[in-house]
């Protein structure tokens, strides 16, 4: 669990600024952890956290953009359903508000890394580390692999 930067990049809805974006992050060897795309009539948002803010930074600055950024917290959690109830739930309990996440699915070692906007991230960390874990949380989920089905 850490706080990250979170990059918000305000674009037009037209074919290849997208393309752009990812094409210059892939050029200045910036890796995207996490990112959350969302569209309105006139523009899109585009959220991500990056490995590099600093190169991120400087490599969006140059795209001439405009952009936002925010703290926001990354908690690493089991790719599992409920793993996200289980935090959020947590966060609720304390009275602590989930502005919006958004998730990563399917990562190395059957984790997800969840990023969420919270009004006190020092606060957030300080509950989500000093709760004991559920039961969910304590057993891993096993999924035996799908039969495919012959016609």
């Amino acid at each position: 669990m850490e706080k990250v930067t979170q990059f918000s990049i305000f674009l037009a809805n037209k074919a290849g600024v997208l393309s752009r974006i990812f094409r210059e992050m892939a050029r200045t060897r910036v890796n995207i952890s996490a990112l959350a795309m969302m569209d309105a009539a006139e523009h899109g948002v585009l959220r991500m956290v990056t490995d590099e803010p600093d190169t991120a930074r400087r490599t969006l600055g140059s795209l001439n953009l405009p952009i936002t950024e925010t703290d926001c917290l990354a908690v690493t959690l089991a790719n599992r359903p409920g793993a996200v109830a289980d935090i959020c739930e947590k966060l609720a309990n304390e009275h602590i508000n989930v502005s919006y996440l958004y998730c990563t699915t399917g990562a190395a070692g059957g984790k997800t890394l969840a990023v969420l906007k919270v009004p006190d991230i020092k606060k957030a960390m300080k509950v989500l580390e000093n709760n004991k874990p559920t039961s969910r949380d304590e057993k891993p989920v096993v999924r035996s692999p799908r039969m495919k089905v012959r016609r």
